[in-house]
């Protein structure tokens, strides 16, 4: 078999394998989309009209279309804390030395955990909107091609953010570590444009907000699933995705392949 072949049949062993965990302990994974769900649920029952009127919408329905895209988001960003964690536990159980003394394709262990962890970002987006769809989240004005995007963008985040989850477990002691490593990934979208918009906040605070992943992303998936404009925000939120993607990857392999002290 060619080694590309190899790199190919390996990865989807160890697909399988994180797959297989994910589903025999789903007990993490539902933790982490709760926040998600239960923030959604609170700021539109709880202060849904008093947002509404914040960001000059008629009702409650206007803050649910405002703020579902971000929460969509930040669905991704609690789902990698998962990977993070499932990698540190690996590396400390003693199974990454056990594959490093067989004839296996050396990245396809940190590439199944990575296709892994997308596959469950997408899913848990799909229950987070559905929920969304449920309590009155409409997308009647996108075309089919801004859904095409909306999706696309969707994976590209969660591929960028899982590699910078991946080396957050990799340089983690234990799971606890972990777990306390990766909480920017839920902290960022909370001081981004997911429930405010930018200019609605202090002065001080609008850099802070408006240079960071998710509110370009957010931006961008908001106006494509409204049918509205992106303005820059576009090529913004694919030059940080790709920029993390590279910055994970890089970071992760090197971790990975480095002798083990």
């Amino acid at each position: 078999m060619s080694t590309l072949s190899l790199a190919v049949r390996d990865s989807s062993t160890m697909l399988r394998r994180n797959l297989l965990h994910a589903r025999r302990y789903p007990s993490l994974t539902l933790n982490l989309l709760l926040t998600p769900i239960m923030l959604l649920l609170l700021f539109v029952y709880v202060f849904g009209d008093t947002m509404s009127a914040g960001i000059g919408g008629g009702d409650r329905s206007d803050y649910i279309a405002y703020l579902v895209p971000g929460l969509l988001l930040m669905t991704i960003g609690s789902t990698t804390i998962g990977t993070a964690v499932s990698v540190s536990n690996d590396m400390t159980e003693g199974i990454i030395a056990r594959f490093r003394t067989m004839a296996i394709h050396r990245g396809s262990v940190l590439v199944g955990h990575v296709v892994g962890s997308v596959l469950q970002s997408v899913v848990s987006v799909v229950l987070v909107g559905a929920v969304g769809v449920a309590i009155g989240f409409r997308s009647t004005d996108a075309t089919a091609l801004e859904w095409l995007a909306a999706f696309g963008l969707l994976v590209l985040f969660a591929t960028a953010l899982t590699w910078i989850a991946v080396g957050m477990g990799l340089i983690s002691p234990n799971a606890e570590a972990a777990s306390n490593n990766a909480m920017p990934l839920i902290f960022l979208p909370l001081i981004s444009s997911t429930f405010v918009p930018v200019d609605a906040m202090p002065g001080w605070f609008q850099p802070i907000a408006q240079y960071q992943p998710f509110t370009p992303a957010i931006e961008t998936l908001r106006g494509l699933l409204l049918g509205t404009g992106i303005g820059h925000n576009g090529w913004l939120a694919v030059a940080w995705c790709l920029g993390l993607a590279a910055l994970g990857y890089r970071w992760s392999t090197a971790k990975f392949n480095a002798d083990p002290k």
